[in-house]
């Protein structure tokens, strides 16, 4: 099973249909995010290390288009449905992080999963500049798309003669970093919530002695 499954993925990696996949993969991950975008880079990364297909540069560059262009359309889709986005909690999650943190939203927003759907839908329907929103979209993008690559290359690197495992330590790496980023953004949230209620409580037993 395991060999039968490792021929189609050298078959997958070695066609050149595979960077105009990896490219509609990743814009439809712009406002789809279902799609497995990251799965499927990372993937071409561990073959990367591991046979020489495809060319991990490559892999890279047309990752980052693919999302960077879905970003844009997700923006567009924010722009005309801004009034209907109004209400949901990713709405405002992402409304109340644009104005803390600006445009870095973005890039922090890449690796929150449904986080980079939520800022970019939020930043078309608050008509965000367009110029300032590609910028650092771009910078999103690039960041992901080398992010996604390397972990996958490194993890075939490690499994040079076992795709399979390198795949699998690649993904688990991806999700140990997810999982450690959701976890910070939790206990800072907890924190801002104790420090919130604890200023509250002040201010209302500074009226009561007063």
């Amino acid at each position: 099973m395991s060999h039968a499954i490792l021929d189609l993925l050298n078959q997958v990696m070695s066609s050149p249909w595979l960077y105009p996949a990896l490219f509609a993969l990743a814009l439809l991950d712009g406002f789809f995010p279902i799609v497995p975008a990251e799965t499927s880079v990372i993937t071409a990364g561990v073959f990367a290390a591991s046979t020489g297909e495809p060319a991990l540069w490559l892999v890279m560059v047309v990752a980052a288009l693919g999302a960077f262009a879905g970003d844009h359309i997700s923006y567009a889709i924010g722009g005309k449905a801004g009034e209907r986005l109004r209400g949901k909690k990713t709405y405002a999650w992402a409304q109340q992080a644009l104005a803390e943190r600006g445009g870095l939203l973005l890039v922090v927003a890449r690796y929150i999963p449904g986080g980079r759907t939520a800022a970019t839908l939020t930043m078309g329907a608050v008509r965000y500049p367009r110029r300032s929103f590609a910028f650092f979209d771009a910078i999103a993008a690039g960041s992901w798309a080398v992010y996604s690559a390397l972990i996958g290359f490194f993890g075939g690197m490690a499994f040079e003669n076992d795709p399979i495992r390198g795949l699998l330590l690649g993904l688990g790496i991806a999700v140990s970093i997810t999982v450690l980023v959701e976890v910070v953004r939790w206990v800072r949230k907890r924190r801002s919530q104790g420090s919130h209620r604890a200023l509250v409580a002040a201010a209302q037993g500074a009226q009561g002695d007063s």
